[in-house]
């Protein structure tokens, strides 16, 4: 779903929009490997929303909670003009999961370089998380 919330419209379209998604994933000893993929339309007609998302996930566990990770988000504006449709970012990083007092907690730090993006975004961009996890 994409819902109105943006405040300006340089943050983002004013509309409503639905689209589809279908995820993959399999865990084969220290590695985890997926795929998440979606396009979101406009739902009312009267503007031209239709956005592509693609992320690759590939995650190697290592010993005591760390690990190496890299889940760069590909993106696609088809109604961006020619040459300014795409963001693909490539890069990675790392992560641990750890506890604090009881509680489990995953934190990672990726980099991402854009070799391909629309005139209006940035070369590169950092993500930062930090998790609280609730397993069974």
């Amino acid at each position: 779903m994409l819902l109105p919330t943006n405040t300006d419209d340089r943050l983002g379209a004013d509309e409503w929009g639905a689209g589809i998604s279908a995820v993959a994933l399999t865990m084969r000893g220290p590695w985890v490997v997926g795929s998440l993929i979606s396009n979101v339309w406009d739902i009312n007609g009267d503007t031209d929303i239709d956005v592509f998302s693609w992320q690759y996930f590939v995650n190697y566990n290592m010993a005591d909670g760390w690990y190496l990770t890299s889940s760069p988000v590909n993106t696609a504006n088809w109604e961006a003009a020619s040459g300014q449709k795409w963001t693909v970012p490539v890069g990675g990083g790392v992560g641990k999961i750890f506890r604090i007092g009881k509680q489990p907690v995953n934190a990672q730090f990726q980099y991402f370089y854009n070799v391909e993006k629309p005139d209006h975004v940035g070369d590169w961009s950092i993500r930062m998380q930090f998790q609280l996890m609730f397993p069974k």
